[in-house]
């Protein structure tokens, strides 16, 4: 297929797709599915061979969230019975951090709930992370608070944060759809403070909210412009009492060509399988490991997932290798260029929360025009997979580590 032979030369070479290319990905038919996974396979394994860098979320305050993001378990007015606790102390967060790093986790995401945090709450998460470095020297530690304040970011870069997550989610044209308590400006600031203070940026999606194609390929095309370290991939957990809980746009088919597009538009970026893979790729997970190069271990905030042990089991037979804590995640032009080392956060369930090959941003037909792409129809409905956590943090159970 011409198409991709002309993004795997572009994804090795760091050249930007063109807007109509990657929606051509996204068209594809499931019968071609296995020739773009391998095609989107060779650019990953370039920058990134066969190693899966394993991340760890630690909930620090569940629930009680004044946003109203429609896709979030934690939201103003949500009725799912998830777990709701206020804030871990800093050794009982150092404690559930240290059962990921057992697992092979190299790097611990700490989230809370809100729309951001006060400067007391930066106090507490620089406490706590100073707590999981005293006992973990190499662990990279990355935050997800939500909105950033003026000074905040320096605040936890000096206190030892590596990373800062903040998701865009969707396209600007459609944001005002999903959230209305803050903007898509709003996020993009965020991003913008977490790079200005040195940290490692990682920012991403949430797929199967009932968006086109084209709103997929706009913010996959900010995220490239906004250059973040890593891309976390979230696919939409129709949590029953949230407004999306009937939702259910996702194959897992559909799910392999949105990764690949995401590899195919940030080819040396690290690219995260984040929540709800285990709901929407179910058996094919496997075949996500030759897209993205990076998953969560275990549980996510607000939801179970796949039992840690398997997730190792599905690494090793699938030919994959977890990544140690000596290895160094990105590409060296990357480091070189950002100092960045990678990104972990990026579960939808909880964080409230540049460099383009041809300087293409989100404007329509700024690359180029294509026409206009519909949600898919609505799949079969799984509620069944979608289990709400009852362990590890902020109860008196062992994680999923």
């Amino acid at each position: 297929m011409d198409l991709l032979n002309t993004l795997v030369d572009k994804g090795l070479r760091r050249e930007l797709p063109t807007r109509e290319e990657a929606l051509a990905v996204l068209a594809t038919s499931d019968d071609d599915v296995l020739d773009v996974v391998a095609a989107a396979g060779k650019v990953r394994r370039h920058w990134f061979g066969r190693r899966v860098k394993l991340n760890y979320l630690v909930n620090l305050k569940s629930g009680l969230c004044p946003e109203d993001c429609s896709y979030c378990s934690q939201r103003l007015g949500s009725k799912a019975g998830i777990l709701k606790y206020t804030w871990l102390k800093p050794d009982e967060a150092s404690q559930a951090a240290a059962a990921g790093l057992a697992g092979g986790a190299k790097r611990v995401c700490l989230v809370a709930s809100g729309r951001g945090p006060t400067d007391r709450d930066v106090d507490r998460v620089s406490e706590t992370i100073k707590a999981i470095k005293e006992q973990n020297e190499a662990v990279e530690v990355c935050a997800c608070l939500g909105l950033l304040s003026d000074g905040q970011a320096e605040r936890l870069r000096e206190a030892g944060a590596d990373a800062y997550n903040h998701n865009l989610n969707t396209s600007e044209s459609t944001y005002g759809d999903i959230t209305t308590t803050h903007t898509y400006a709003d996020r993009v600031d965020t991003v913008n403070k977490a790079h200005a203070a040195g940290l490692s940026a990682c920012s991403g999606l949430i797929a199967g909210m009932g968006e086109s194609d084209e709103d997929l390929v706009d913010v996959v095309f900010s995220l490239r412009e906004l250059d973040p370290d890593s891309v976390p991939v979230n696919f939409l957990i129709p949590f029953e009492g949230t407004p999306l809980a009937k939702e259910w746009n996702l194959t897992p088919q559909r799910c392999l060509r949105i990764l690949a597009m995401v590899r195919f538009v940030c080819p040396d970026v690290e690219v995260r399988i984040a929540g709800g893979r285990e709901v929407h790729l179910r058996t094919m997970q496997p075949l996500a490991l030759h897209l993205a190069n990076s998953i969560f271990l275990g549980d996510y905030l607000t939801s179970e997932g796949q039992a840690g042990k398997a997730d190792l089991e599905m690494i090793a037979d699938a030919g994959f290798e977890v990544e140690g804590a000596g290895e160094v995640t990105l590409p060296e032009h990357r480091v070189a260029a950002t100092g960045g080392c990678g990104s972990v956060c990026g579960s939808h369930e909880g964080c409230g929360s540049h460099d383009g090959a041809d300087g293409c941003g989100t404007t329509a037909g700024a690359c180029g025009t294509a026409a206009t792409a519909t949600a898919p129809a609505p799949q079969e409905a799984r509620p069944d997979l979608v289990a709400v956590r009852r362990r590890g943090a902020g109860t008196d159970l062992a994680p999923n580590a």
